[in-house]
């Protein structure tokens, strides 16, 4: 007959089932935590996009005077464009409301684009533009490469105004873009440098040089 401990049995038992509670506690802990964030970080961008449509609307009405020096919205793109980022490793790129997000970044691009332009033919400036066209699906490769080279040309040259655009999303505007300038999914990563089209992977120093010559031309 076998002699069982029923002492120690109950004792690491209830440590087991403990043990296990603790674990569902801080999985659940952490688990809302991070949705807290998320949804802040949606929040956030939400009030972004809501701030930077009525400051588009206040630039439309300023005189070319008003606008020296204080017309810029970069950096409140690159601020959308950080917390998208952010969702997009959060929750996955297939995420509906990283795609909402997403598309509503994509709109704001065009649209201080399409600002800037108006503002540069109306004012006598002579802003330069990359307009980035890229695919989160594995037919490009060299995209997510391509994306830190374009971080790093960004901080090098804060007078040149970036936009990216993600190839495959299901946008009329976006997909206006690509007609408009005759991107192919096939050639991608494609650069748009101050309407001079050019595809495939370009390191800082080649992306560097032709971003410098636009500069020096003018």
């Amino acid at each position: 007959m076998i002699n069982v401990d029923w002492k120690k049995f109950i004792i690491t038992f209830f440590i087991t089932i403990s043990l296990f509670a603790v674990g569902i506690f801080f999985g659940n802990y952490l688990s809302n935590r991070k949705i807290n964030q998320v949804k802040n970080t949606q929040d956030k961008i939400s009030i972004d996009i809501l701030s930077s449509e009525t400051r588009f609307a206040l630039l439309k009405q300023s005189s070319c005077e008003d606008l020296k020096g204080d017309f810029i919205l970069s950096d409140e793109l690159t601020s959308v464009g950080s917390r998208l980022d952010f969702l997009e490793a959060t929750l996955g790129v297939e995420n509906e409301d990283v795609t909402s997000l997403k598309k509503y970044y994509s709109i704001l691009e065009i649209r201080d684009y399409l600002l800037m332009r108006e503002i540069s033919t109306r004012c006598g400036l002579i802003p330069h533009f990359i307009l980035y066209f890229y695919s989160m699906k594995n037919d490009c490769p060299d995209c997510s490469k391509q994306w830190y080279v374009l971080t790093e040309i960004r901080n090098k040259y804060p007078e040149l105004r970036v936009y990216t655009f993600d190839y495959n999303i299901n946008l009329s505007a976006v997909r206006s873009l690509l007609q408009i300038f005759k991107i192919k999914n096939t050639k991608l990563p494609t650069f748009v440098l101050d309407d001079v089209l050019f595809s495939g992977f370009y390191g800082v120093n080649d992306l560097s040089t032709r971003v410098q010559k636009v500069l020096v031309k003018n």
